[in-house]
């Protein structure tokens, strides 16, 4: 579904990604775990045409996507769920999430995914008329995914989705993720609880100072003497 070759990206004159090359196949959970600053977020942001390559392709479906502009990328299938949420505050619950499907395809299905993301997200449902400012954070998060889920995507990329989180709150997300899976949605997922992540992976990349240093299953990462010295504290 997703391919990246020789990814390089910088911010200004400080290279983060350094020949960054992975896949994501139709239907599979994809994690990217790795320390702080260590590019995880950049791949995400480059993916949904945040943040420009310095050179590399990345093909979604079989063709370029690299040279489209952010919106063009969400039309074709690609939704960011973005680290800290990025929502409108002073909106209501209904007013974010109908943002979320303001591509044309998706608006003429608006309400049926908004049945959808309720049934998925129940709680949002009797909130939907809330600001959003007065939820919880758990339910702020909730909202973050919801409004990604809006433009019906092929491939959802979560970054840092449970940043903050209760353990309870932790837990949700990862039903939510699995859930959308079983339902038919790829997913990339940067997430800094690395043993529930690579639990939930199919398969994982592990980077380190804007490399790919290792890939696997997600069990033979959980199993790996260096995963467990370095981010489970083991």
């Amino acid at each position: 579904m997703l391919s990246a070759e020789h990814l390089n990206a910088s911010y200004k004159d400080l290279q983060v990604l350094w020949d960054i090359s992975f896949h994501v196949e139709e239907g599979e959970i994809v994690a990217l775990v790795g320390a702080n600053a260590a590019g995880k977020s950049t791949i995400l942001k480059v993916i949904a045409g945040l943040v420009p390559l310095d050179n590399g392709t990345v093909s979604f479906r079989g063709n370029r996507i690299d040279n489209q502009p952010a919106h063009k990328i969400v039309e074709l299938g690609i939704s960011l769920i973005p680290e800290g949420r990025r929502l409108f505050y002073d909106m209501t619950v209904h007013e974010n999430l109908e943002i979320g499907a303001y591509g044309r395809q998706a608006w003429r299905e608006k309400e049926r995914t908004l049945r959808e993301v309720y049934r998925i997200f129940p709680i949002l449902q009797d909130r939907k008329n809330q600001l959003t400012k007065t939820l919880s954070g758990g339910e702020q998060q909730m909202v973050a995914v919801a409004r990604g889920l809006m433009s019906r995507p092929k491939l959802s990329l979560f970054d840092e989705p449970c940043l903050g989180l209760s353990p309870l709150n932790l837990r949700e997300i990862f039903r939510v993720i699995r859930e959308l899976r079983k339902a038919g949605t790829t997913i990339l997922i940067v997430e800094q609880n690395v043993k529930q992540t690579l639990s939930c992976a199919d398969r994982a990349y592990v980077l380190e100072n804007g490399r790919i240093v290792m890939q696997g299953t997600g069990q033979e990462l959980i199993n790996s003497e260096h995963v467990k010295t370095v981010y489970l504290g083991l």
